[in-house]
């Protein structure tokens, strides 16, 4: 299984920005697919994640009401729709597969290399 993180980008705060995620190899329907991030200096967060099948997703606080994670079966992605953009979300974001469901970076066992999202004010 390969992950290739894509999207990320320089925006000012208030903007969106999309990310999105390919997975290549096998995907299983009790695949669970997840975003998370760290910013310079601290540790990795949980952002998001979403059931390969089905309609259930799972938002930090942090995100919930800005960011949208969304999955396309028949391409294979999952993405990442980030509306009013802070600087604090300035991190780089890291798209991983798993069998978990929620922030538990422990259930995710393929990770992709990350894209930078950098927020200015």
């Amino acid at each position: 299984v390969q992950l290739q993180a894509s999207g990320g980008g320089l925006v000012q705060a208030g903007g969106s920005l999309r990310l999105s995620c390919a997975v290549s190899g096998r995907t299983f329907s009790s695949s669970v697919m997840g975003w998370f991030r760290q910013a310079p200096g601290k540790d990795s967060e949980f952002v998001a994640s979403i059931r390969w099948t089905g309609s259930s997703t799972y938002y930090a606080d942090s995100v919930k009401g800005r960011f949208t994670i969304s999955r396309d079966n028949a391409e294979n992605t999952v993405y990442l729709q980030m509306n009013s953009l802070k600087p604090e979300d300035t991190a780089v974001y890291y798209c991983a597969k798993g069998i978990g469901f929620g922030p538990d970076p422990n259930s995710y066992h393929h990770w992709g290399q990350g894209t930078l999202v950098t927020v200015s004010s």
